[in-house]
């Protein structure tokens, strides 16, 4: 492409190890405009997502270690539901509402998350 033409860069997102769903991590392009969830599962980062991205339960809870200021500000449907999830932190947000935007962002997949619907299997 011609270099008027080029498209911007697209923001990177880092993925800190963890041990069941992504061990050494991992570091993509991600998409502007499509939730942190969509952009994780485009790239195999498989986080859980029990209520199918519709902001009812918290099994995508992540913790943004870089990069949350960029993100639009959480709703109060979203904030009242990550006060139940497992190791809430000040950069928490549940990555099928953050929705990627410009900057950089390291992301932390917390160790567990609760998945009622999971544990009464």
């Amino acid at each position: 492409l011609a270099p008027h033409l080029s498209r911007p860069p697209m923001p990177e997102i880092v993925v800190l190890p963890h041990p069941e769903i992504c061990p050494d991590g991992v570091a993509f392009e991600g998409e502007e405009g499509k939730s942190l969830l969509d952009n994780l599962l485009d790239h195999g980062v498989e986080v859980e997502h029990a209520c199918e991205k519709s902001c009812a339960c918290t099994t995508c809870h992540v913790i943004l270690r870089e990069g949350g200021g960029s993100l639009a500000p959480s709703t109060e449907d979203e904030d009242d539901l990550l006060d139940r999830a497992w190791g809430l932190t000040p950069q928490s947000r549940l990555s099928c509402q953050a929705i990627v935007a410009g900057e950089r962002l390291v992301v932390e997949v917390p160790r567990y998350t609760i998945n009622y619907a999971k544990e009464r299997k």
